[in-house]
This record gives structure tokens, C-alpha cells and sequence, in this order.
């Protein structure tokens, strides 16, 4: 597969981030329409993500980096990380370089998640995963390059932060993705594949780690980047705890229940892969409990911010309650 267009970030202005004069202004009150939010938020970031890589010598390798990125999806993980800045008193324009490499990172796990050693997927977000269109080897190097750019990124596109407020950022990416993170929870859940005596526990550690570790990267790096509080860190801390786990419960549910054509990838894998789940080991209505007790933690966390907190609990609300 080629992409015939070059783009060229460099010759755009602000190397194609978005600054606040081209944003549209949302009134938060307690009508919060989270669709228009989400729709809105979500343009913005495309475009972002669109202009954030251009195609060079090798090309293959450039191509297929854009394919996954610009594969579509929730965009949820940047949208997290915008409105946590926002809500801290930071802009957008702050924020975008660093809701982009979130999402390149997340990209990168999708990635290589399929690849036939992983999950062996062949649908992604409704599309040919990344080594069926590009082969095995140019996957593995696509989510090694996009890893590796979200950082170059961060450090090279963020403006008007303070350096040592970047730095606490790009140490939070790459913990929430390393063996501490992202990586460990793989690692267990790969190691736990077909055992009929995995533990809650034990289960709860992939799902916070393998999920929930880049999604409070999300939310904290936002705040750290608006100058949030030390006892507001903690807050959006826990909150995205609570949302991480609900979210890959809520997932964990969705695999049973939804179609390949609502998720956008392979229906019943976990069960087919024997992966321990929720409703494997809770069962279907005590994990949809344990969801909604997750999301009202979350949302606790953020009543001291009175109505300013509605984009991110109208983001709890979604991950409970999106079919796919």
C-alpha cells in the first residue's frame, strides 16, 4: 500500500499544531453534550495527528506509521489528556503535542498487540491490521518508530511549558509504557493465556497495567502540564484508576456480547485464547457492577471541581457505556 501525498510538517505553521485562536469555545454548564465534545476534540486531534508525520526516504516505514495512526478510533486517550489540562487551567495548544504522542503510543500497543506472536489479529478499528498490509518486520518497526517519535515529539513540539514540567511528562509516558506499565501487564496476560486459576488479583494487575497505566498517563500528563496542584495530581491519579480498570472490564464484557463489525476487530477472542476476563472469573452482571462502582469513584474524585470537572466525568460516563 502507498500513500501518494507528502506532507510536510515543517512548512506549516506551528508545524501544523493548532493554536487557540483556530479553537471553537465550549460553554460548560450542566447540559454538557459529550457528543459534540467528543466530535470536536476528536477533529481537532486528526488534524494534528495528520500533520504530525510526514512521508520521507524509506517511505514504507512512514506509510505504515500513518496507516495505524490515521486508522481512525475513539481518540479518547488525548481527549482525556486535553480536558485534564483544561481543566487545570492550561490551553489546548499546551496540550496537543503531548495528546499526540499519547495516542502514537497507544497506536504502537495496537500495533503490535496484533502481530501473530501477540493476539494474532487480523482487524483493527475495521481495517487489515498493520502486518497484514505491511508485513510482519515493518510492523514491528512501525510501532518502535511511533514510540520512539511520541517522545521526540513531546520535547520538540510543546511550547510554552516550563522544561522541567516537560521532562515530568516524558518520564510519566514512558513509565506508564515500560515494564512498569504497559509492558508488564502484557507480559502477565500473555503468561496467563489458557490458566483456569488466574486470581481477581492477578487479573486486576494486567487490566492496570496493560490498560489503565496509559490512560492515567493521559489524564496526569495534562494536569502536570497546566501546573496542577500536588493534591490535584492525586486526584486525577485516582480517577483515572477507577476509569482505567472500568474501561477494560467494560471491554472484557463488549467481547462477548458485541459483534466484529461493533468492535472493529475480531469478536470472542478472548475467549478463544482462554485470556482470563471479568466476566470469566465475576461473571457477566457482577462485572457490570463492579464497572459502575468504578465510575462513581471516579467521578468523586472530581466533585471538588464543581461543573469545570463535567468533560471528564461525561468521559467516565462514555467508557461505561460505549459499544465498542
Amino acid at each position: 500500500m502507498r500513500i501518494d501525498k507528502v506532507y510536510n510538517h515543517d512548512a506549516m505553521p506551528n508545524n501544523g499544531l493548532i493554536t487557540n485562536s483556530m479553537l471553537p469555545q465550549f460553554k460548560i454548564d450542566t447540559k454538557f453534550d459529550i457528543s459534540s465534545y467528543l466530535a470536536e476534540r476528536k477533529a481537532l486531534i486528526e488534524k494534528a495527528l495528520d500533520n504530525s508525520i510526514r512521508i520521507v526516504y524509506p517511505e514504507n516505514i512512514y506509510e505504515a506509521m500513518r496507516y495505524s495512526l490515521l486508522a481512525g478510533g475513539k481518540r479518547l486517550r488525548p481527549i482525556l489528556c486535553l480536558a485534564s489540562c483544561e481543566l487545570s487551567g492550561g490551553t489546548i495548544e499546551i496540550a496537543i503535542p503531548t495528546a499526540c504522542a499519547l495516542e502514537m503510543i497507544h497506536t504502537m500497543s495496537l500495533i503490535h498487540d496484533d502481530l501473530p506472536a501477540m493476539d494474532n489479529d487480523d482487524y483493527r478499528r475495521g481495517k487489515w491490521t498493520n502486518h497484514k498490509v505491511y508485513g510482519e518486520s515493518i510492523a514491528i518497526l512501525a510501532g518502535d518508530a511511533l514510540l520512539s517519535y511520541a517522545f521526540e515529539f513531546v520535547a520538540t513540539q510543546t511550547k510554552n511549558v516550563l522544561p522541567q514540567q516537560i521532562l515530568q511528562v516524558i518520564a510519566s509516558l514512558g513509565r506508564a509504557v515500560g515494564a512498569a506499565g504497559l509492558v508488564g501487564g502484557q507480559v502477565v496476560d500473555l503468561a496467563s493465556e489458557g490458566m483456569s486459576d488466574v486470581s481477581e488479583e492477578t487479573l486486576r494487575f494486567i487490566h492496570t497495567h496493560k490498560t489503565g497505566s496509559l490512560l492515567e498517563a493521559c489524564v496526569i500528563s495534562g494536569a502536570i502540564l497546566a501546573s496542577a496542584s500536588q493534591a490535584n495530581l492525586q486526584r486525577f491519579s485516582r480517577y483515572a484508576q477507577n476509569i482505567g480498570l472500568a474501561f477494560q472490564i467494560v471491554d472484557d464484557i463488549l467481547d462477548i456480547t458485541a459483534t466484529t463489525e461493533e468492535l472493529g476487530k475480531t469478536a470472542g477472542k478472548d475467549i478463544e485464547a482462554k485470556k482470563a476476563t471479568y466476566p470469566g472469573i465475576l461473571g457477566m452482571e457482577k462485572s457490570r457492577i463492579q464497572a459502575q462502582r468504578l465510575l462513581d469513584n471516579a467521578k468523586a474524585e472530581l466533585e471538588v471541581f464543581g461543573e469545570k470537572a463535567l468533560p471528564l466525568m461525561a468521559l467516565a460516563d462514555f467508557i461505561i457505556n460505549r459499544s465498542n
